[in-house]
């Protein structure tokens, strides 16, 4: 049985509920970091949705590449499928991430990473900053108030130095909301 690499791009990141043997800073092309999925569960209920983050089609996402011992392989892929697909809004995808940190930088992986279905129910799209702000403040599920996610993600990716505009205009509108 071959060891596992997750891809990880919003909360994987900085809470990953799982055990591994080393994590890289790491690029996934084809796909975008987007607050495109409505959370029904965890940040949000189906009367009033949170929203979260999603792999959309097209561009890249700077995230981290976490690998998984081949022991616990299966142990971990039945942890994710529990945790990403509670409402099936994520398809399980393989892909290619290079690392761009320690000693395996420029070294390419395969990752297993979740990817909003665009045909789902709860794919939110492309909203605008607004509707973002709008959705997350009124968000709360099961794990919380769906602004602790968004200001979480946001704090985490700035400690690791990855740069995300949107979602950092995003963070710094919530934050004048709530001061």
């Amino acid at each position: 049985m071959d060891e596992l690499w997750v891809f990880g791009y919003g909360s994987l990141m900085w809470r990953p509920g799982f055990e591994f043997e080393e994590a890289h800073v790491a690029v996934l092309e084809g796909y975008h970091r987007s607050l495109c999925v409505y959370s029904y569960v965890y940040r949000g209920t189906p009367e009033k949705p949170g929203l979260v983050l999603g792999l959309a089609e097209g561009g890249e996402t700077i995230g981290m590449a976490f690998r998984v011992a081949a022991l616990d392989r299966e142990a971990v892929i039945a942890y994710l499928r529990e945790r990403e697909q509670v409402t099936s809004v994520y398809l399980e995808r393989t892909g290619t991430a290079r690392l761009m940190s320690g000693d395996r930088r420029g070294e390419e992986v395969k990752v297993l990473a979740y990817v909003a279905d665009p045909d789902h129910e709860q794919f939110a799209g492309q909203l605008s900053l607004k509707e973002q702000e709008r959705v997350v403040l009124d968000g709360r599920g099961k794990a919380g108030p769906n602004i602790d996610y968004v200001l979480n993600t946001v704090d985490h990716l700035k400690e690791i130095d990855i740069d995300d505009p949107e979602l950092f205009a995003l963070g710094a509108a919530l934050r004048a909301k709530t001061v």
